[in-house]
């Protein structure tokens, strides 16, 4: 777990692009950087989920191979994560909601995941926007360090009109290669305000909003 907590830091640092406006895909992370994302989003990632129309989709915290998606997936997922991240530090609002509806629509297109799938790729989005916002850290606990999530205030972060400018131009890039809005989502990712159960940790989603 201690090499995981350096690869995973290792891997924000690769993904920052605030101080230096650089295309999305031209810091690439790798395969144990992805794998080390992937393993938080998974234990960030609850064992029922509520839709908005009152149904709930159980997760088999039994069966994480089947929830996981592949590798080459979960990478893109990040790189999105990562936009969502910098336009919430650019206080781009609308344009994150843009870019991480962009990104389900992406999945849903392709047809081939289940609701358990869907909700895992949403996570790994949120878990994705959290470490480059500094809404997760690591703790040391009985000699071991674990992902935890911080609930304080995270320090200001600073995002220049250069910046800002780059990374709107970025996910307006990215939606306009998307499916259309109209797009006949087959699962919503989780709403505005839902409570997500980690079993030790309760986190309250405010990256992600409704369809």
């Amino acid at each position: 777990m201690n090499t995981r907590a350096g690869v995973v830091l290792a891997g924000v640092m690769a993904l920052s692009v605030m101080g230096t406006a650089v295309p999305a895909g031209a810091q690439e992370l790798s395969e144990h950087a992805v794998r080390s994302f992937m393993e938080y989003a998974w234990s960030l990632t609850p064992q029922q989920f509520s839709k908005p129309d009152g149904s709930v989709i159980v997760i088999d915290k039994t069966k994480k191979s089947e929830v996981e998606v592949p590798l080459d997936v979960a990478r893109d997922v990040i790189k999105a994560g990562r936009l969502s991240a910098h336009a919430q530090i650019c206080d781009l609002r609308d344009d994150q909601v843009l870019n991480h509806r962009a990104m389900m629509r992406r999945e849903e297109a392709k047809k081939k995941w289940t609701q358990q799938n869907l909700v895992y790729i949403s996570q790994l989005h949120l878990t994705t926007v959290m470490l480059l916002t500094g809404r997760i850290k690591l703790v040391e606990k009985e000699g071991d360090k674990e992902v935890v999530v911080d609930e304080k205030k995270s320090p200001a972060q600073t995002c220049s009109d250069e910046q800002r400018k780059k990374v709107k131009e970025m996910i307006a890039a990215y939606v306009a290669a998307s499916p259309p809005p109209n797009f006949a989502a087959t699962q919503p990712p989780p709403a505005a305000g839902a409570p997500v159960a980690t079993g030790s940790t309760s986190v309250t989603e405010t990256t992600i909003d409704k369809k």
